[in-house]
Parts: structure tokens; sequence; C-alpha cells
């Protein structure tokens, strides 16, 4: 059974317990409903709208605590003298609630009272009503669609959850304070922006006049302990084999392109296989919002910079590549090629610094490698097709295809050798495909039974590729 249908019969299992619990109350057809025990149908009534009264007033004074605590701690909670780090204001601010709810003088329980601390907390310090969906590790993606829709991705599906904004000031207000801690920003003259979290979570926000219904905000999530190959082989994401060859690969510097749609894993899969870069080589990463967690110790981090409020600054990905070959680097890591930048990581493919890796969206192997020429293209440089195809071929190794399926897993379904041209076609093998099957897993990476090319190229390096991972059975 797979874990979706795991989850659903547990959660199934427990509905039909709350069910067998609840006390049965039918009424004949046709009749009013008819009191229970001594209490009456309006004791019931105003019982029912009790929870919803006592909420309203537990959020008018969560109002009016978050107001008075502005007011007393305004300067050090958003001035630009906020010199403390986060442990210390955490205490402080717990300290103030503690004394103006004490001088609070509507009756409160200690439930609500601690609901308050946390809401305010969250709101002050956090990212308020998705600050709890930031902690819960079992969300992976959080999807704001205005102050009124929230969204989240658990287990590779996505559902809709309580967690709501004011209204849409408090929305943007939030937004701005995530981009303010990375020196980014969004307005109605620049309104997308992609960030970061401290954690390095992804951000993008997009606000009105280009968002309709309201600022959209999303954000993906990264694991507290970055994914190992142990776990991808746990999750069916590849095999055994596959791995070993994998590190193999890397640690004989060839070059690999990661290629998959939005949120199929590549940059999951990046991380996995940077860690099989020799702790004695310098690297160097560039990204547009850095998001890499890579456990080696020599590594130098580059992250683009967008236009200021004048128009001026920008930095891009291809200047850090252009600007990354000064940098003595033994090899380049870019998150992801979207532009003329795929030029310039051809051209340092191309020129001594073997073992590059970086991601690229992209259906398949083949349209990764038409879209590479495609981003070539938009260089501006008066480049015939089959000079550019020479580059490519001479520059890529290795294409790693990730996607992801119906269920919400995602794996690696092809593993393919760039081999050469014929004639201005570039020439692809295949050293592993995914071979789908009707079981819990949906199948499972699976070699072809072909001994890529550069096997031979590997052995200067101390890598010998064992003749047993390529033997293909039922193709």
């Amino acid at each position: 059974m797979s874990l979706s249908a795991r989850l659903a019969a547990a959660q199934q299992s427990q509905q039909q317990q709350q069910q067998q619990q609840q006390p049965q109350q039918q009424q004949p057809a046709g009749q009013p409903p008819t009191d229970r025990g001594n209490a009456s149908g309006t004791d019931r009534y105003r019982a029912a709208s009790r929870p919803q009264q006592q909420n309203d007033q537990v959020n008018e004074v969560r109002l009016r605590i978050q107001r008075r605590l502005a007011d007393e701690l305004g300067p050090t909670l958003y001035g630009s003298d906020r010199n403390q780090d986060d442990e210390e204001l955490d205490v402080k601010v717990r300290e103030s609630l503690n004394e103006l709810l004490a001088r609070e003088e509507t009756p409160l329980s200690g439930a609500d009272r601690a609901r308050i601390v946390r809401e305010v907390v969250d709101e002050v310090l956090g990212h308020g009503p998705i600050e709890s969906l930031l902690r819960d590790q079992s969300v992976t993606e959080v999807m704001v669609n205005g102050p009124n829709f929230v969204y989240v991705e658990r287990f590779g599906r996505i559902e809709r959850v309580a967690a709501e904004f004011d209204n849409e000031m408090h929305l943007r207000r939030i937004i701005d304070r995530i981009c303010s801690r990375v020196g980014r920003r969004v307005d109605e003259s620049s309104p997308m922006v992609d960030a970061r979290l401290p954690d390095g979570s992804r951000v993008n926000a997009i606000v009105p006049p280009i968002a309709l219904d309201g600022s959209t905000l999303t954000i993906r999530k990264f694991a507290a302990v970055p994914l190992t190959v142990a776990d991808l082989l746990n999750y069916g994401t590849l095999t055994r084999n596959a791995a070993e060859f994998l590190e193999g690969c890397v640690r004989g510097r060839r070059n690999v392109v990661v290629s998959g749609g939005t949120g199929s894993g590549k940059t999951t899969v990046l991380n996995v296989l940077s860690s099989f870069v020799p702790t004695d080589e310098r690297i160097v990463t560039i990204e547009d919002a850095a998001e890499l967690q890579l456990v080696q110790d020599h590594v130098v981090r580059l992250e683009s910079r967008p236009a200021n409020s004048e128009g001026r600054g920008t930095i891009t990905a291809r200047d850090l590549v252009k600007n990354a070959l000064r940098m003595r680097p033994d090899r380049i890591v870019v998150g992801e090629v979207r532009d003329s930048a795929a030029l310039d990581m051809l051209q340092a493919m191309n020129t001594g610094h073997d073992g590059s890796l970086t991601t690229l969206h992209a259906n398949s192997p083949r349209d990764a490698l038409s879209r590479m020429e495609t981003m070539v293209l938009m260089a501006g440089m008066d480049l015939p097709s089959r000079a550019i195809r020479d580059q490519i071929t001479s520059a890529v190794d290795l294409i790693l295809q990730v996607n992801r399926f119906k269920d919400g897993s995602r794996k690696i379904t092809h593993i393919t050798e760039v081999v050469g041209m014929e004639g201005d076609v570039i020439t692809l093998q295949d050293i592993f495909l995914h071979e789908y099957a009707p079981d819990a897993r949906g199948g499972q990476l699976k070699p072809t039974g072909i001994r890529p090319n550069f096997a031979d190229a590997l052995v200067p390096y101390g890598v010998t590729l064992n003749q047993n991972l390529f033997a293909g059975r039922g193709w």
C-alpha cells in the first residue's frame, strides 16, 4: 500500500472512531428536533454560539494586546536600531506579553492566554498565521492565494488549511518583512520578487496590480536536515546501482545537468550529487536565491541581485559565472540556468572546470538540450546552431531527468549520456531508464545494459565502474 493510501486509510479509521463516539440523535421524518434531557432548544443554540463568541473575544483581546506591545517595543522590534539576537528578543517579547495580559481585565482561560501569546509572538517575530505551518515538518510547501486562502503541500498532496490573514495589508506586511531581511523589495513598480527565509526556504511573492485577487506568497520549505542518498534510496527515487554510478561520475569529474519540471526535486538531487564531491576541492555555487545545502567546508556561495529602487545595481547569474572563473574554482555549481548564463556555463565546462553541476527546466533529456540551445541564443551571440550543439556536446556528459508522479512521488526517470554528434543531431543513449510497475513503489530505475563511453575516462580519477551496474534486465 502506498504512503498516500495508508494515510487515507488512517484518516478514514479516525473519522469512523469519532462517529462512534458521538451520540446518535435521529428524529422521525417530518418532525422538528426535540430537546434532549433538561436543555431547551434555545439553550442548545446559545451553547453552540458560545465558542464563536469566545473566539471573537479572544481575537479582540489579541489585537488589543498586539497594539499595546507595538507601542511599548516598537523601536526594538521594527526600528533600525534593532541589534538584539532572536533569542533575547523572544524573551523580551514574552515578558512584555505576560505583563500586558496580567493587566488585561477581560477574563481569559489558561488556554486562551497561551494562544494569545503564541499568535502575538508569531506575528511580531515570525510570519503571522503561516508560522505554525513553517514549523510543521510534514508541510513541504505553503501557498497563500490572497489573505483568506492558504494551501499547503503534505506528502505530495495539496490541501487547504484554516489559517487566514486579517486583510490584504496584513499579508503585505509579512511579505515586506521577508523581503527586507534579504535586501529585496516588492511594490507596485516591482511587483515580483524572489527571496529566502533564514533557513534557506525559497520564497516567491507577487502583489497587485499583477496579482488580481490579492498578494500571492509561495514558500518552498527545505528540510531541517538535508536529504541524503540513503533517503533517496528509501523513497525509491533511484536505485543502489544508479547511485553508485552517479557517485563515480561526480568523483570522475563528469559535467552533469539535472532537468525536470517545477517541484520535481531537481535541487534535492543536485544537493545529493554535490555530496559526492571530494572535500579537497574548491566549490563555487551561483544561485538566484541561495538554497543549496552543501556539506563540504571549502564552498564559496554567490547570489544574484535584482535592481534597486533606482533601477541600478543588477548582478545577474551570468555576471557571477564570469566572476567565478577568476576565483580558482575546481567545480562550479549553478543552482538553475534559465537565461543567457547557459553560454557562460558551457564555456566554463569547456575550459578546465570539469565536474560542474547545474539544473534547468525541461520535460526530457532531449528537451533539455533544445532548451539549452535556446538559452545560449538569448545571449545575443549570432552563433550557428551547429556551433552551439558542438559546445553542448563537448561540455555536457550526463543528463538526469527527474519527474514528479501523480501520487506525489519524485523519481529519476532517465540517466542519459551525451555521446556526440551525427550530422547536426546530438546523439544520446540511456544508461538507466525508469520502468513503471503497478506496485506500491510505482516501478524503479533499471539499467539498459549499455556501458557509458566515458567509463574509461574515469580511471585516472581512481574510479572504476563495475560492469554489473549496467546488467540490463527486461529491456
